[in-house]
């Protein structure tokens, strides 16, 4: 079979005649299907079984274009393979805490997934104030789990190389180091901001030492491969509900700086944050919950350190500096000095990506729900404002973080 874009009809027929989907959906099974794909780069669909309504996948295939920007902008389909392989690994990593892989077709660029049916996709909810208690606790076991066990922290190096060869996603790599770290800081035919916030965007684009600062952080993306990343971690590819979370989408995959994923993951919480100035009229209701979202912004630092320390503790066996390096009078606490001063820098790292990522939201080709849906252009300029000067300081202090009070405090002087 060669490629063929599917459509809500051909899925139902491309699922039906998959030999691995027999214990889904017998033989014979009626099929029916949904699109529901709103991302960048793929289409989605739901398939669901007409006779057996509590049985549906997901179908996810790779355009040969990018989505968000169309047909005339070409992009490899690999990006699917690269997607399925880090899932495979997460289950191993960080089981019940990423979808289930029944099926892949390199060939028509097809993942098959597990259906989410009681999970929503996380951006929207937090707009509407919705809370999910476990959420701080699941997402900073999946980022323990998945950066250290795929680190020379924990990897023997031929190991870990062999992981880093798997993983070399040149195209989707060069796509983030366009759009996050290039293209919104130069006149670039993609790029879409406020037109409120032209000033701003003239300021940045000619702030030498910003400038020279988001270059060294794109030599770190391009060039420190710490451990396997999900590449593209944020409140839109988290589905969960009040008890349980899956991580989706890793179809950026790569083995580069630690902090990227962290870093992402925390400036799209604090995107967030900075939306309730517009989406939450009601001062008190607002502060209320914005207090709620800066606890989880703290809450999955701290216990992601945590437990990144713990594993690292305990399964210290690793290239980098195994379990015998310190075995030397005074080893153990320079042991401890090295893992403090080892995850304080993926912090530092943490804010200077993620402070790129605040910009790019703001001066590039994609922004966020949380902040595009700000209908009131004046209110969404004032908001984006917020972004750009919180996204700089980031950027430009991060060499002087210590704890994670030091991003928040920033994001609370620029947000007054």
């Amino acid at each position: 079979m060669s490629y063929e874009v599917l459509n809500q009809s051909s899925v139902c027929d491309y699922v039906a005649a998959r030999e691995m989907m027999r214990s889904i959906f017998p033989k014979g099974s009626r099929l029916s299907a949904k699109e529901v794909g709103d991302g960048n780069l793929n289409q989605v669909f739901i398939v669901f079984g007409n006779d057996q309504p509590d049985r549906a996948v997901i179908v996810k295939q790779a355009l040969p274009y990018l989505r968000v920007a169309g047909d005339s902008w070409p992009l490899t389909r690999e990006r699917m393979r690269f997607e399925t392989q880090a899932l495979l690994l997460y289950n191993k990593v960080a089981p019940g805490l990423v979808p289930i892989v029944y099926d892949s077709d390199d060939v028509m660029s097809v993942a098959i997934n597990e259906y989410l049916g009681r999970h929503e996709v996380m951006r929207k909810p937090l707009v509407a104030r919705n809370r999910f208690p476990k959420f701080a606790g699941q997402i900073s076991t999946f980022l323990a789990q998945s950066l250290f066990l795929t680190s020379d922290l924990h990897l023997p190096g031929i190991e870990k190389k062999a992981l880093q060869a798997q993983f070399i996603n040149p195209h989707l790599c060069k796509l983030q180091e366009d759009f996050v770290y290039t293209n919104p800081f130069i006149e670039s035919p993609e790029n879409k901001w406020n037109p409120l916030i032209d000033a701003e965007v003239k300021a940045v684009r000619s702030n030498a030492t910003l400038k020279s600062a988001i270059a060294e952080l794109k030599e770190d993306y391009m060039t420190r491969a710490q451990a396997l990343l999900h590449g593209d971690l944020h409140t839109g590819s988290i589905m969960l509900n009040e008890d349980d979370m899956r991580v989706i989408d890793p179809e950026f995959a790569f083995c580069g700086p630690m902090g990227y994923d962290v870093g992402a993951l925390l400036q799209n919480l604090i995107l967030n944050y900075l939306s309730h100035f517009s989406h939450t009229p009601n001062a008190d209701v607002r502060a209320e919950y914005q207090h709620y979202l800066l606890q989880m912004v703290r809450d999955v630092w701290n216990g992601f350190a945590a437990k990144f320390e713990r594993l690292w503790i305990e399964q210290n066996r690793g290239e980098l500096a195994p379990a015998k390096y310190w075995d030397f009078a005074g080893g153990a606490d320079e042991f401890k000095n090295f893992r403090s001063r080892y995850i304080r820098n993926i912090l530092r790292d943490a804010s200077g990506h993620g402070g790129c990522k605040f910009l790019r939201r703001v001066m590039g080709i994609v922004g966020v729900w949380d902040i595009t849906s700000i209908e009131n252009a004046e209110h969404r300029a004032r908001v984006e404002r917020m972004v750009i000067r919180i996204g700089s300081r980031w950027i430009l202090e991060r060499q002087s973080v210590e704890s994670i009070e030091d991003l928040i405090g920033i994001v609370r002087e620029e947000s007054q």
